[in-house]
């Protein structure tokens, strides 16, 4: 696959790049304060909703990283993280849909 700075010219290459870097960095800021919301989340939701977050900004940091490099064979390893992503989450709603039904049936 031919250099994707290559084609673009210097000043589409130099965008590029620019815009590679600020959203490799707000990523970074994005993930320090979700993993301070994982750490000091009021409650279980909260600590899920920041781990499926987490697992969005991987899939995004490995597109950026795609973009950036030019390389899709990482294109494979966001499609699984997604995957695991939205399994995690679907595994979450129903331990809590049981929990729910639970209380439900023991207040009757």
């Amino acid at each position: 696959m031919p250099d994707l700075f290559a084609q673009l010219g210097p000043i589409g290459a130099s965008f590029l790049a620019f815009a590679t870097t600020v959203g490799l960095g707000m990523l970074i800021i994005s993930f320090f304060l979700t993993v301070f919301r994982l750490v000091r989340g009021p409650s279980l939701a909260d600590r899920v909703l920041s781990l499926d977050f987490l697992f969005t900004l991987g899939m995004t940091f490995i597109a950026i990283f795609i973009v950036a490099t030019g390389r899709t064979v990482y294109l494979d390893i966001a499609i699984a993280l997604g995957l695991v992503g939205f399994l995690a989450t679907v595994a979450y709603a129903r331990f809590v849909y049981r929990r729910w039904r639970k209380k439900e049936s023991e207040s009757d």
